[in-house]
């Protein structure tokens, strides 16, 4: 074959090449081109306690075209698992169980005719609100917003994010997943358990599983502190005899098809475990209890700015995102202890996607974004929510909720405005595991000059 030969079937065989990827890359475009698009004025993801109370609120705002994207097959979320009581004492005034609670909302969006899509997976929203979804009856499509509402909930933090030595067996589960076999598959998933971490869901997995005939060894704890409310400690643990051991952590799995034991051992100050304190607890199961994660992969893609405190979004007084028309709530914003701060947060979220909407989704730009005031966590205080308040555009009153970063006890909590105090209130005590909140007024803000911040710290006297 001499040189010209090759050299004309390579070129014959780059522009047949060629040809296919433009061939290719047609039918690609052709098929973007062909999935069908929806418009809506706001579109909620998620359909769990937050995305209803959004959905609810905005629909009552005003604005009738709301859709709600769910994946599961019912409305509810997480709470369709939570058969527990305890729901709605703030809300409804009376003690509910999770099913329960969500029913009520359930049953609100129903009586106002919320268009609702469930099974549906919501895979993209794009910085200019468009949502891409996929279900087994539409296919992909996609949904042109004018305002979205995130309220996609959290997600526990699993095995893979601990450092625990030792082998790999069944018998592992994260408590939320306890949870759903128990309460909703009917299966228990062991006899003797121990469970790691004091989160919620773990405590009130201690009782769960000894209300079924389990028996729970002991709640070990990294911290010395737990990371659920007290009353869950009492409720949950000191009623039903159950120890629970701050300041340890598991250091070692066995097992090989099935967990056989768990070794404990106490931490210094440093969280590093301390030779000499181990102990064997023989058993077949070992749930985790070791922290929630905002569901905020969606949020990324859209490009909104997130806090990695709290990792999720920041957001301003109307619990708007960076991302202009994008709103978060509930979990997905920050993980809460109660379902009824949730709602009502959730409710303030929908509302404020509503008078966006109402005013023209952006179309003018808004003067009060221009004299938006940051809230800096200092002194103690881990985070706020929202982070950004402007004066010109926030209600009369409203709620800034935080969280300590240690046991407090004794202590004020202060709010400056740039160098004047303008609050300053005392509580006996605070802990991380026990959302704190304090009230922050518009006349508070009325002196505030450019430049100024908004300062939450907690001060001796």
């Amino acid at each position: 074959m001499t040189s010209t030969t090759a050299s004309a079937m390579t070129s014959t065989t780059a522009g047949a090449m060629t040809g296919a990827k433009d061939s290719v890359g047609e039918k690609n475009a052709a098929a973007a081109d062909a999935v069908p698009e929806l418009a809506r004025d706001i579109v909620v993801v998620g359909g769990g306690s937050a995305g209803l109370a959004a959905a609810i609120a905005a629909h009552d705002a005003g604005v009738e075209s709301v859709l709600v994207l769910e994946r599961e097959p019912q409305l509810g979320g997480i709470l369709n698992q939570c058969i527990h009581n305890g729901f709605g004492l703030h809300t409804f005034k009376e003690e509910l169980t999770g099913p329960e609670y969500a029913a009520r909302y359930v049953a609100r969006a129903r009586e106002r005719n919320i268009e609702r899509m469930l099974r549906t997976t919501v895979l993209d929203v794009s910085p200019e609100r468009v949502v891409t979804a996929v279900s087994a009856e539409r296919g992909i499509f996609r949904v042109r917003a004018r305002a979205v509402v995130l309220a996609m909930g959290c997600r526990e933090r699993p095995r893979g994010a601990l450092d625990i030595c030792g082998t790999r067996p069944a018998g592992v589960y994260t408590a939320g997943t306890a949870q759903r076999l128990v309460n909703i598959d009917g299966l228990l998933p062991g006899r003797e358990v121990v469970i790691l971490g004091s989160g919620d869901i773990g405590l009130i997995m201690a009782r769960r599983l000894t209300l079924e005939g389990a028996h729970v060894a002991c709640v070990a704890e990294l911290m010395p502190y737990s990371g659920g409310l007290k009353r869950n400690i009492v409720q949950c643990l000191d009623d039903f005899g159950i120890p629970l051991k701050l300041s340890h952590t598991v250091v070692n799995v066995e097992g090989e098809r099935r967990v056989e034991a768990v070794t404990i051992a106490k931490v210094d100050e440093h969280l590093r475990p301390i030779p000499g304190t181990e102990v064997r607890y023989p058993c077949d199961t070992l749930l985790l209890s070791v922290g929630l994660l905002p569901e905020n992969e969606l949020s990324r893609q859209a490009g909104v700015r997130i806090n990695p405190v709290t990792r999720g979004a920041y957001v301003n007084d109307q619990l708007m995102t960076s991302v202009p028309g994008v709103f978060a709530c509930g979990n997905v914003l920050h993980v809460h202890d109660l379902v009824d701060y949730v709602s009502e947060e959730s409710a303030h979220a929908g509302a404020c996607a509503a008078r966006y909407v109402q005013e023209g989704a952006g179309e003018k730009d808004d003067p009060a974004a221009a004299t938006e005031l940051p809230i800096e966590a200092t002194g103690g205080v881990r985070y706020t929510v929202p982070s950004f308040v402007s004066p010109g555009r926030m209600a009369d009153a409203m709620k800034l909720r935080f969280r300590v970063g240690a046991v407090y006890q004794d202590r004020y909590v202060s709010v400056y405005v740039g160098d004047r105090r303008v609050s300053h209130r005392r509580k006996p005590v605070m802990a991380p595991g026990e959302m704190q909140e304090v009230t922050l007024r518009r006349a508070d803000l009325a002196d505030a000059r450019p430049g100024d911040a908004v300062r939450v710290l907690l001060e001796d006297e």
